[in-house]
């Protein structure tokens, strides 16, 4: 493996009084409704903050799969958007430190990527590690967003209500360095949005407030949502308002919300709004409502004012 110290330039020094928490959103997989990407700008957006260093992502990404965006104006080509992976150092509304590492998830160079998070960690004296990620769950827009906590440690998430069973899934670069900050003795967590399957493609800036509050409840940090709240208080509107008018659309959403309700009132979802133990015979079949959930999509996607789709 080639130095990971040479994946990172440093561009402002810096030093922690106290040993600050890590946390890591990386937008495109495991990015349901957009809910990392939009936590990770609104925190941005709503603290103070500094960037100390960047990752190669020359190194790191395919731009191929993932083209950057281009502007061209009248007869030329302006500007260009490049992906970065950037590490911030960012205060909370009580003035705590932490790093933020935001950006799109590596394509290439996993181990060395991980070898660099390593180096960070070594050199500000991380104390522990936090991970955003959204998924796509069988569950209505009408009913509060899930939310699991899983850490590397049972002290991490002691009192918080766990998914029983065992399930394999797709390695992703934020699972792999929970568990890999983890077994190198670096205490570290993840937040996971469950978000209507049938909104995945759309921002869904409700999951993104469900990871901050859990972000919150997890590491102490304090991030102000009242932005955030808004905006998602304006996206439920526009779902409302799709839904209204769409018989076929409101039947699945109302077996949804049958299904949630039972499960809530048998004692599977657990008071945090995450799912014990599910019989797969209880989750509804995608493809079953595939004509619905197409239709309501199409018309969010031609109402200018409603929801955004990711580019």
């Amino acid at each position: 493996m080639r130095s990971p110290e040479e994946l990172i330039t440093i561009h402002h020094e810096t030093a922690f009084a106290q040993p600050p928490v890590l946390v890591h959103a990386f937008a495109g997989f495991v990015d349901a409704g957009g809910g990392v990407r939009l936590a990770a700008d609104h925190i941005l957006s709503s603290c103070e903050h500094t960037l100390i260093a960047s990752f190669d992502v020359d190194e790191l990404l395919d731009y191929r799969a993932r083209r950057p965006r281009m502007s061209f104006v009248v007869d030329h080509f302006a500007s260009v958007d490049m992906p970065q992976i950037l590490l911030y150092d960012v205060s909370d509304s009580h003035g705590t430190r932490f790093l933020l590492l935001v950006g799109p998830e590596p394509d290439y160079q996993w181990m060395r990527f991980m070898a660099a998070v390593d180096v960070i960690v070594a050199r500000y004296g991380v104390r522990l590690a936090a991970g955003l990620s959204a998924i796509p769950w069988p569950a209505p827009h009408t009913r509060p967003v899930g939310v699991t906590i899983h850490g590397s440690d049972p002290s991490l998430v002691f009192g918080i209500p766990a998914v029983n069973g065992e399930i394999e899934v797709p390695g992703h670069v934020g699972a792999m360095l929970e568990l890999h900050l983890g077994q190198n003795g670096l205490p570290s967590l993840g937040v996971t949005a469950q978000v209507p399957h049938y909104l995945v493609q759309f921002e869904y800036p409700r999951g993104a407030l469900v990871l901050l509050e859990g972000l919150t409840s997890s590491t102490g940090l304090v991030i102000p949502h009242d932005g955030l709240a808004t905006a998602a208080r304006a996206a439920d509107s526009e779902v409302a308002k799709q839904l209204d008018g769409n018989d076929e659309f409101a039947t699945v959403v109302s077996a949804l919300e049958q299904q949630y309700d039972q499960l809530s009132a048998s004692g599977a979802h657990t008071p945090a709004g995450g799912f014990g133990a599910i019989d797969p015979a209880d989750i509804p079949n995608a493809d079953a409502i595939a004509a619905q959930v197409e239709e309501f999509l199409a018309g969010l996607a031609d109402d200018g004012d409603g929801i955004k789709g990711e580019n």
